[in-house]
C-alpha cells in the first residue's frame, strides 16, 4: 500500500528524474518532477509538498553547489515547513555540513543506494508526522487550559423533569455513543453537553465547543478540518482542525440544525469514515473523538420539510436528550433563582437576602420564554441595580421585559403600589421621611399605605 505524502524532485538531468521518480512512486502516492528550477517559486506559491529532493548542481554550474544552495534558501522562505533532502554527485563532509546548517534535512550522494534513499524519505516522514503531533498536542493543550480554567457552572435541578434528564444523562454519559442535546434557547443545553463530557472516560481529554450557526461557508472546512499553508490566501501555516484538536475527547456541534443544507454532506462523510483531510491537502487523519450535537428546532420536521439530512440525523442522535423549557419545571425556579443571587452577590460585592415569598412567587408565575437564561440575567441585572438588601418583586420585574408585559397585565393598581411603597422604604432602609419624599406622600399618607398592605 503506498505511504501518503507529497514529494518533489528537482533535477536538470531528466535520467535521474525518471529513476527517482520510478522508485519513489511504488512508494508515495504522489510524486512530481520539474527540471527547471526557476520553476520553484511559482510552483510553491500554488502547491505545498512534504519533501522536496533538490540537486546541489544545475547546468550553470558543475560542482560548487551554490545553484543547490540559492535554491535551499528559497524554499525555506517560501514554504519553512517543508522538508528538503540535497543530493549530489560532488559532495564532501564540508559541503554536508554546510547543508545541514542551511536548513536541509539530509544529503544524499549519487549514484544513490535505493535503500538509502528510501531510509532518508523514511525518516523525513517521521520528522513530519513528529512535527505535526506537536502542533496537535500544542493546541490540544491551548483548549484544555481554557477549558479548566472556565468557570463552572453548577447544574441545578430537583424537578421531576430534571431527574430523568439527570437519569438518561448518567447512563450516556459512560459511553462513546453519539448524543444530539435539544430544547429551547437558554435551557442549558452547552452545560448538559460539558456534563455529559465531564462524567464519561474522555473527560481528561478536550472538549471542544464549535458553534455551527456562526460558521460561513467558506470557512466550514478550514474549521473544523484544518488547513495546510497555501490553501487560500490567509493560510499561512498548517493549522489543524476542531476535529484533530479534539482528538480523543469530545467535540460539541452547537446548533447543529443551522448547518447549510448544502454542507451536510461534508459533516456526514467525516462522521462515518472517522477522518479528516485538511484543506489544500490529500493526507488522510484518522480521528477518534465523541460527537455531541445541540439544536433548537425540531430536526425530525426539518427532515420533513427536506431542510436536514435524514441520514445525518441518524449520524448524530444515537441518544436524543430532550430539555424541559423553565415553564415546564416551575419547582425548580426557587432553586435557581436563590443560586443566582448567591453568585451574583457575590460577584458584585453586594449583601443581598435570600428572595422572599412574594418575590419568589412572581418568578415562578412567569413563563421565562428565555428560559434558564433569561432567569439568570434578571436576577443579575436587578443585583447590579438593586439600591438596598434584599430584592423585591418590582425589582425583578422590572428588569425582564417578559416579565414586565406578562405581570402588568396581571396585576391591579393595589399591587403595584404595595411594591412601589415597599421599594421605597427598603432604598431607604425604613426611614420614613426619606421613602414619604421621594413617593411624594406625606408621612401620615405613607402610615396609612402601610398599615392597609400589613408592612
Amino acid at each position: 500500500m503506498k505511504q501518503e505524502g507529497k514529494i518533489l524532485i528537482v533535477d536538470d538531468d531528466e535520467d535521474v528524474l525518471l529513476a527517482a521518480s520510478m522508485l519513489l512512486r511504488k512508494q508515495y502516492r504522489l510524486v512530481q518532477t520539474i527540471r527547471d528550477p526557476q520553476k520553484l517559486t511559482a510552483i510553491l506559491r500554488r502547491e505545498h509538498f512534504d519533501v522536496i529532493l533538490l540537486d546541489m548542481n544545475f547546468t550553470l554550474d558543475i560542482n560548487s553547489g551554490r545553484e543547490g544552495f540559492f535554491w535551499l534558501r528559497n524554499i525555506k522562505v517560501l514554504a519553512p515547513e517543508t522538508v528538503v533532502i540535497l543530493f549530489t554527485a560532488f559532495g564532501d563532509v564540508e559541503m554536508a555540513v554546510r547543508s545541514i546548517k542551511e536548513g536541509a534535512f539530509d544529503f544524499v550522494l549519487k549514484p544513490w543506494q535505493n535503500e538509502k534513499l528510501l531510509a532518508t524519505l523514511h525518516a523525513a516522514f517521521q520528522l513530519i508526522r513528529s512535527r505535526e503531533e506537536v502542533s496537535q498536542l500544542k493546541n490540544r493543550e491551548k483548549d484544555l487550559h481554557q477549558t479548566l480554567n472556565a468557570r463552572p457552572v453548577e447544574f441545578i435541578g430537583q424537578s421531576a423533569a430534571m431527574k430523568s434528564v439527570f437519569s438518561t444523562l448518567a447512563k450516556v454519559a459512560v459511553t462513546d455513543a453519539n448524543v444530539l442535546i435539544s430544547g429551547e434557547n437558554g435551557t442549558g443545553k452547552e452545560l448538559v453537553a460539558r456534563e455529559l463530557h465531564r462524567l464519561s472516560n474522555r473527560s481528561s481529554q478536550a472538549f471542544i465547543g464549535v458553534d455551527m450557526g456562526a460558521l460561513s461557508e467558506h470557512l466550514f472546512e478550514s474549521e473544523l478540518f484544518g488547513h495546510v499553508k497555501g490553501a487560500f490566501t490567509d493560510a499561512r501555516e498548517d493549522r489543524p482542525g476542531r476535529f484533530e484538536v479534539a482528538q480523543g475527547g469530545s467535540i460539541f456541534l452547537d446548533e447543529i440544525g443551522n448547518l447549510p443544507l448544502m454542507l451536510q454532506p461534508k459533516l456526514l462523510a467525516v462522521l462515518q469514515n472517522r477522518q479528516v483531510v485538511r484543506v489544500g491537502s490529500n493526507k488522510v487523519i484518522p480521528i477518534d473523538v465523541r460527537l455531541i450535537c445541540a439544536t433548537n428546532l425540531d430536526l425530525h420536521q426539518q427532515v420533513k420539510e427536506q431542510k436536514f439530512r435524514q441520514d445525518l440525523l441518524y449520524r448524530i442522535n444515537t441518544v436524543e436528550l430532550v430539555l424541559p423549557a423553565l415553564r415546564e419545571r416551575r419547582d425548580d425556579i426557587p432553586l435557581l433563582a436563590n443560586y443566582y443571587l448567591d453568585l451574583f452577590s457575590r460577584k458584585y460585592h453586594k449583601k443581598i437576602k435570600p428572595l422572599a415569598k412574594e418575590t419568589l412567587r412572581v418568578l415562578s408565575d412567569q413563563d421565562w420564554p428565555g428560559n434558564v437564561r433569561e432567569l439568570q440575567h434578571t436576577i443579575e441585572r436587578a443585583i447590579i441595580l438593586c439600591e438596598g438588601d434584599s430584592l423585591l418583586p418590582l425589582d425583578v420585574i422590572s428588569q425582564s421585559p417578559s416579565i414586565e408585559t406578562e405581570r402588568k397585565e396581571k396585576m391591579n393598581l393595589e399591587e403595584l403600589e404595595k411594591m412601589t411603597v415597599v421599594r421605597a422604604l427598603n432604598k431607604h432602609q425604613g426611614v420614613i421621611s426619606q421613602a414619604a419624599n421621594e413617593l411624594g406622600l406625606s408621612r401620615a399618607a405613607l402610615y396609612r399605605r402601610m398599615e392597609k398592605y400589613g408592612l
